[in-house]
């Protein structure tokens, strides 16, 4: 005669995966908040300090063009 084992599959009513699951996307967005964004923002292209240029405006511009035939 042959014996059959029947096992039961196991229930998952324990919530426990998905508390530590929130936890976790908590703490690693916490990290990449304080320490990713300050990193990608000095990889950025960096600010080069060149002297202002001066640039000499005319208090009257003639507009006024003459064609010539």
């Amino acid at each position: 005669m042959t014996t059959i084992v029947n096992t039961p599959a196991p229930e998952s009513n324990n919530p426990n995966g998905v508390i530590i699951g929130i936890i976790d996307l908590v703490v690693f967005g916490f990290i990449f908040i304080y320490f990713g964004i300050p990193i990608i923002s000095r990889q950025s292209t960096p600010q080069t300090n060149t002297p202002n240029s001066v640039i000499n405006i005319p208090d009257k511009v003639d507009i006024n063009v003459k064609q010539t035939n």
